[in-house]
């Protein structure tokens, strides 16, 4: 087994990953598909393995740090980027699917077909990302 030394500095090193993600998700105005499936991921695996030590440890320092990064993930993440980016992505759905919509459907281009296309494979990863997202959001709102 682990020692509390060993899984303390696991926890902050997963921790401090955590906190540089929320930075730039706070700073950033458009986050990419891969940087918000990083970020959420980051969240939950830090929030399991906070909920995991806090059943584990004794350790006074440890349970601080791990009440802190909570009171992080609630306050910023939770509060502020999390609506911001399911926002975001629901206005970027709603964008490329009316220029989809919108386009001549008569008389298209090789090139216009094919710049369908990746607005297609594009408006997909957005609706799946946004699904993951809302899946999130109702693990947050039922705890």
């Amino acid at each position: 087994m682990s020692s509390d030394k060993d899984i303390s500095q696991m926890f902050h090193s997963e921790s401090l990953k955590l906190h540089n993600l929320i930075d730039i998700a706070n700073t950033k105005t458009d986050m990419d598909i891969h940087e918000i499936v990083e970020t959420y991921y980051q969240v939950m695996n830090v929030s399991s393995i906070a909920t995991m030590l806090k059943q584990q440890t004794e350790s006074e320092e440890l349970l601080n740090k791990i009440r802190e990064t909570e009171k992080i993930i609630s306050e910023k993440f939770n509060s502020n980027i999390h609506p911001k980016i399911l926002t975001s992505l629901s206005t970027s759905i709603q964008e490329t699917t009316k220029t989809l919509q919108s386009e001549n459907v008569n008389k298209k281009s090789k090139e216009q077909i094919e710049n369908d296309a990746k607005l297609f494979e594009e408006l997909r990863q957005k609706m799946s990302t946004k699904e993951f997202v809302q899946q999130y959001d109702t693990g947050i709102t039922h705890d």
